[in-house]
């Protein structure tokens, strides 16, 4: 989470940083508008956990006045290397708009040791029902591959593949027609068949180049990084329009919203205020969903806000999803199997998940599950797979935070003992070096020379000893003799 930079009262303008990146893997939040900081709050916003989180809420102005020094665009990204267009992404607050949002600068920043073979871009909807970037693709290819070449620019593949659904072809005809007009070295734009759900990005991977990414390994250690359409888009933005990301194409759609269509969307606005723009609520709706209907989050309310991750609104009536049955006892039947993008064991995975021994569990590949649906959409005894495999995650990872803070402390407690050790030894050093320095003073002491200077000193003192003795006994002689007479 970012970190709030912002008060309750104060002003901010339009692209104003309001909230910090935190960590390496972080992105800031700007304000999408110009307008008062109202409330610095928990509120309801669209994630699995259904809690709330710390939001910023502007009241805008409606003046939508940009800080001063922006938009701040570069004139020649060319002269600029990839570090400080790294910084310049970051700055701007991008991360991944295919769903999982993350940080772009992290992703663009490859490990000295692997060279990046090819570059992936990724025009392929995740799922059912979503259109954001289709419609993208079709209004802005020539941003779109402007993007490309900034980040080709900055890591250099040695080729790159553009894949795109064929139920696109208005978008494949404007990407194909921008390409030929401004082509870009060793890239090529690849059809592929509309099938759910080659939008992963592993799938896609392996679709486009033939490669499949290990168990347990990231794309960038095979040499590939890939990016989604709406990364690349906003890519441009941030550089050769100074923009950071306050914006994004939402689709909102489901047969119970009035007039589905596609909406450019500022960073924070409500869900209620897109239902409303696009003709409102049409049937009873059986379920509000942030994305599609496969891996989408079901959400209890639409006062919750536009995030950059949010593709899609989902107004579902009861025909369009699975109704809540109530799940029977595993027959083994394998259908899950059959269904598995990823060629997993969803059934055993289950089983572990259910007895919660995470150890074997994670022996079944369980992170390589992109949690997309199929298995629980096919299960006739309608178990909710998916909830058990993000459940079994989520204990894993809590369980490694566990072990972390246990091996910081201990290694605390450790480097405390060596401190304390470290410090007894020293005093022991101090000590020895005192002894020592004793030693020697002791043995000055019999040294000759100062002897002989020490018996000087004695007889000196011998002989005023007696002359005084002497004076004082003439003195009494006299004090005597004067007594007498």
């Amino acid at each position: 989470a970012a970190d709030v930079l912002v008060h309750v009262g104060d002003y901010v303008a339009k692209g104003q940083k309001i909230a910090k990146a935190s960590s390496y893997v972080s992105a800031p939040v700007h304000a999408s508008t110009s307008g008062t900081v109202t409330a610095i709050e928990d509120r309801p916003v669209p994630h699995p956990s259904g809690l709330s989180m710390l939001c910023i809420e502007i009241e805008a102005d409606g003046k939508d006045q940009w800080l001063s020094g922006l938009p701040n665009p570069v004139e020649d990204y060319t002269a600029l290397d990839a570090l400080t267009l790294r910084g310049l992404i970051r700055d701007a607050g991008i991360v991944g708009l295919g769903g999982a949002a993350f940080p772009t600068a992290v992703k663009l920043n490859p490990p000295h040791a692997h060279s990046i073979e090819t570059l992936v871009i990724n025009g392929v909807e995740c799922e059912p029902y979503i259109s954001c970037d289709d419609r993208l693709m079709r209004e802005h290819a020539a941003e779109i591959l402007q993007g490309i070449a900034i980040i080709q620019h900055m890591i250099e593949p040695k080729q790159t593949f553009i894949g795109i659904e064929d139920n696109k072809p208005e978008a494949i005809s404007a990407l194909r027609t921008e390409l030929q007009s401004s082509p870009l070295a060793d890239t090529r734009i690849i059809v592929i068949p509309t099938l759910y759900p080659s939008g992963g990005e592993r799938q896609l991977i392996k679709i486009l180049t033939g490669k499949e990414i290990p168990s347990g390994q990231l794309p960038i250690q095979s040499g590939i990084v890939c990016q989604n359409v709406g990364t690349t888009h906003a890519v441009y933005h941030a550089i050769v329009k100074g923009e950071p990301l306050i914006e994004r194409i939402v689709t909102v759609t489901g047969k119970g919203i009035a007039q589905p269509q596609n909406l450019l969307v500022r960073i924070g606005t409500p869900f209620h205020a897109l239902i409303a723009a696009a003709g409102g609520y049409q049937h009873p709706v059986s379920r509000l969903i942030m994305g599609g209907s496969m891996m989408g989050i079901a959400l209890k309310t639409d006062a919750v806000p536009v995030t950059k991750s949010t593709n899609c609104i989902l107004c579902a009536d009861e025909t369009e999803v699975a109704g809540s049955n109530t799940a029977m006892p595993c027959i083994r039947c394998g259908a899950c199997v059959d269904v598995c993008p990823a060629q997993l064991l969803p059934q055993q995975l289950y089983w572990y998940a259910h007895a919660r021994d995470f150890d074997k569990i994670q022996e079944y590949s369980l992170f390589d599950c992109i949690e997309c649906g199929c298995c629980a959409q096919v299960c006739p005894s309608h178990i909710p797979l998916v909830q058990y495999y993000r459940f079994a995650k989520t204990e894993i990872w809590q369980l490694e935070r566990a072990q972390e803070k246990a091996n910081t402390a201990r290694e605390r407690h450790e480097f405390r003992q060596l401190r304390l050790e470290k410090q007894a030894q020293e005093k022991a050093e101090r000590l020895a070096r005192k002894r020592a320095a004793l030693k020697n003073a002791k043995s000055a002491d019999d040294d000759p020379k100062k002897a002989a200077i020490q018996a000087a000193l004695a007889r000196a003192k011998a002989k005023k000893t007696a002359q005084q003795t002497q004076i004082n006994a003439a003195e009494t002689h006299s004090t005597e003799s004067a007594d007498h007479d």
